[in-house]
């Protein structure tokens, strides 16, 4: 009996930085959490410690900061967390700088996020990975060169297979990983925790992934997976939304992305978190509008 208690002690916080792990991808899942560890040890064990220092530190000052636990449990403290640990070993070539960083950025995203979320959810948005952008974005410019996006080419027309690893690297891409294997592994977590997260996932990295092409994207950021991640995010976050919704987000988060691109601007996710924000804040305005409208036909019905 003391063993299995002992047992059940451990398995609650692996859960916890497992879910942590999957809500990079939006899922409150470990399984998830577990593939896309799996899918950073093909690219490297770098970049599963990042992850892993990341979402430790910002679990652990969640709770410091006394943040809910449910909402702990279910991820939503830690994967920022693991998005800036990620961040600072992709851009820092210095092991021992970028630890120093992960575990400062990552601390700062569990602060931040408490106040952050409820002033996002006033205003009915979701925060998704917009406190590490913001930490980011604070220490990127003093230590390293934020660029990981190569610049547009002329156009190319990949045949079928070359297209389809290009697809499945932007999964890979979500976590900073790369390789189409690594991007099938995510995948495969997203279909765990839901089928339909995974078909519009796949629609929105298709559809994002053939839109840079035809904007230029070039053969090197295509191949790496960044031409369609930002499409993979944005199609799951505006799941619920409906198909159409889903496809103007992606068709935003494009844009943004080109945008980004051309100015030499380290966007990372910055296109998924606008691109649905905008999308969120139109259906609420919509629904403003339906709301006002009805009204006011109910008085002057009663009148």
């Amino acid at each position: 009996m003391h063993a299995a208690a002992q047992s059940s002690s451990l398995n609650a916080p692996l859960r916890t930085l497992l879910r942590s792990l999957g809500q990079i991808v939006l899922q409150e899942n470990a399984f998830t959490g577990a593939c896309l560890i799996a899918a950073w040890l093909l690219s490297g064990p770098r970049l599963a410690c990042a992850a892993l220092i990341g979402a430790i530190a910002a679990n652990v000052s969640a709770i410091l900061a006394g943040s809910s636990e449910d909402e702990t449990r279910a991820g939503l403290h830690g994967f920022n967390g693991a998005l800036a640990g990620l961040a600072a070993f992709s851009f820092i070539a210095d092991p021992s700088t970028a630890a120093a960083v992960a575990i400062l950025a990552s601390t700062g995203t569990a602060w931040l996020l408490q106040p952050w979320s409820r002033w996002l959810r006033e205003r009915g948005l979701g925060c998704f990975s917009s406190p590490c952008l913001i930490v980011t974005w604070l220490w990127l410019p003093f230590i390293a060169d934020g660029s990981r996006q190569a610049g547009p080419l002329a156009f190319h027309a990949p045949d079928a297979v070359h297209f389809g690893k290009g697809v499945l690297a932007g999964f890979a891409q979500t976590g900073f990983a790369s390789g189409a294997l690594a991007g099938s592994l995510v995948l495969l977590g997203i279909a765990a925790a839901s089928r339909k997260h995974a078909l519009y996932a796949l629609t929105g990295a298709g559809f994002a992934s053939a839109a840079h092409l035809l904007l230029g994207a070039s053969p090197g950021s295509f191949d790496a997976g960044l031409s369609g991640f930002n499409g993979v995010l944005t199609a799951v976050a505006l799941a619920d939304a409906g198909f159409a919704p889903m496809l103007g987000g992606v068709a935003i988060s494009v844009l943004l992305q080109a945008g980004a691109v051309h100015f030499g601007w380290p966007a990372m996710t910055a296109p998924f978190v606008l691109a649905t924000w905008s999308v969120q804040w139109l259906k609420r305005r919509i629904a403003r509008g339906s709301a006002t409208h009805a009204a006011a036909a109910r008085r002057i019905t009663s009148n």
